[in-house]
């Protein structure tokens, strides 16, 4: 008789399974980040396996997590698939965005080290003279590299609040709005001048610790960047 796994092997092979679990879902995340799953996709648990290189019993288990958050949905007899970007599904991306960064800025004022919004100026200054110098710049790589920073700040900014429910919510919430913005924002040299002025507008209150500027600026980055997703043009 094969003697019974022991406690500590046990919580060893429970902790494994987490990982490639937790593992599992980091991947599809970064496939839905990148555009690299695409809304109103399908795809089968035996395709994502291919993808992310883990096992099934991996991706299978990472799964629930993801319909749960509205990222993945299963469709009988037909796999799984990427949900349609529709309407209310835009809407309510951004609705939650705007509640969240609003909702940040107290915090960011009162939290955020005003070292850190400097930095985040200073490297918007240097991106804004790079877009507009007579240099060659190296276009795509640029906006990929705004792209990414954009990113990163905006999560940041929500950090500042230390509310972890928060921040996953968020975390959720921005993987929906790069699903959109991969799939419907076509990211041009003109809308990173208005991206970068769009951020200067509220971080520069943000660093003066003018909380209702800050607000004021940050709703208009939001709204012009809902406006463009929905298929709407802006002026810069």
């Amino acid at each position: 008789m094969k003697d019974k796994p022991s406690a500590r092997q046990a919580v060893t092979s429970t902790t494994g399974e987490s990982s490639l679990r937790q593992l599992a879902y980091s991947r599809i995340e970064e496939l839905l980040n990148w555009g690299r799953l695409k809304p109103g996709q399908l795809i089968s648990q035996r395709e994502l396996v291919e993808t992310t290189g883990l096992t099934l019993s991996a991706v299978r288990e990472a799964i629930p997590r993801l319909e749960a958050e509205g990222l993945l949905q299963t469709l009988p007899q037909r796999g799984l698939m990427v949900p349609s970007l529709d309407v209310t599904f835009v809407r309510e991306a951004y609705q939650m965005r705007r509640v969240i960064e609003l909702s940040a800025i107290p915090d960011m004022i009162q939290r955020l080290d005003r070292d850190v919004i400097a930095t985040w100026l200073d490297w918007h200054i240097a991106a804004r003279e790079r877009l507009s110098s007579d240099d060659a710049v190296d276009l795509p790589a640029f906006l990929r590299e705004l792209q990414v920073y954009d990113w990163q700040m905006h999560a940041d900014m929500v950090e500042a609040m230390e509310n972890s429910l928060i921040s996953n919510v968020y975390r959720v919430t921005a993987i929906k709005i790069r699903m959109t913005a991969q799939t419907r924002v076509r990211v041009t040299r003109d809308n990173a001048t208005r991206v970068i002025a769009e951020h200067m507008a509220f971080l520069t209150p943000l660093r003066d610790g003018a909380p209702e500027a800050a607000a004021a600026a940050l709703s208009r980055h939001i709204d012009q960047s809902l406006t463009i997703a929905l298929g709407g043009t802006v002026a810069n």
